[in-house]
């Protein structure tokens, strides 16, 4: 396929697509249509309706990728009509030119189109609960640091910290660190937070807010009367947990933080370099 013809199709794709309030693209059934060269709605909607099918068997909820609208139009003598329309995600378009005609030149363009730009969108959505759950062990770590200087400033002493941080654990898994260590398989000299995934994280990380709100509040002066009240609080977020369906020692463990810290460190690095790159060659030109 030329580079010419190539351009021109992505830029008539990406003229056609819309978004939601929330930024997320979509493409209009009919317009979709005129974009792979079919003339007729019928043929088109056999189309769509094979796309339906290939949806609902990956396990994906149809409705959330095919919403059926109405498009009012212009009809002579300034009538109108309302005609069946369906708002597309990337995906069910991708599902849709996979189901299409391929001799057809704008399906085939539309296969490999909508391929690379799904994945984008999954890369993308990969970087953002990536970044969320480095943020999320950033924001324990305070407030866990917070807590010690909340158990120094209250007692006069803190050396008994981790020991309160692991019956805090104990609460909220119903299993000491170290078993959960083994049951994760983690290094023993490895913070088992480090492999929490992010809604662990914030039960974990709320548990101790609670706890420092009310070690200050009730101005408690021991550890014991400072370790039953994170106990307690571990136990109720645990509770709320499960109330949900959630149970926190049966949740598979997530890839080391520090191992994805590095990753997205590496990756901005490459889009600087690459940046810069760019800019170097533009100054040149």
């Amino acid at each position: 396929m030329e580079s010419e013809i190539i351009t021109s199709l992505t830029n008539n794709f990406e003229s056609v697509s819309n978004q939601t309030e929330d930024r997320v693209s979509f493409w209009f059934a009919r317009d979709l249509q005129q974009l792979l060269g079919y003339t007729k709605w019928d043929n088109f909607k056999n189309v769509i309706f094979k796309a339906k099918t290939a949806c609902e068997v990956s396990g994906q909820e149809v409705e959330d990728h095919f919403a059926d609208v109405g498009k009012t139009i212009q009809m002579p003598k300034n009538a109108e009509k309302t005609i069946e329309d369906i708002m597309l995600t990337r995906y069910a378009c991708y599902l849709i030119a996979q189901n299409g005609d391929s001799k057809k030149e704008q399906i085939a363009f539309a296969q490999t189109y909508f391929a690379i730009q799904t994945r984008k969108a999954e890369l993308i959505e990969q970087r953002i609960l990536e970044q969320e759950r480095v943020e999320a062990r950033k924001k324990l770590s305070q407030t866990e640091k917070e807590l010690s200087q909340v158990i120094y400033e209250q007692t006069g002493k803190n050396e008994n910290f981790a020991f309160i941080r692991s019956k805090g654990d104990k609460a909220l898994f119903n299993h000491t660190t170290q078993e959960m260590k083994e049951k994760w398989d983690i290094n023993k000299s490895k913070p088992l937070a480090d492999f929490m995934p992010t809604i662990l994280l914030k039960a974990k990380d709320f548990a101790t807010e609670i706890t420092i709100y009310n070690a200050k509040d009730k101005l408690m002066n021991t550890e014991t009367k400072i370790s039953n009240e994170h106990i307690t609080n571990n136990k109720a977020v645990r509770d709320t947990l499960l109330s949900r369906g959630i149970v926190p020692e049966k949740i598979a463990p997530e890839k080391d933080i520090k191992k994805v810290e590095r990753k997205i460190k590496s990756e901005e690095k490459k889009t600087l370099n690459s940046k810069d790159s760019l800019s170097v060659k533009s100054d040149e030109a």
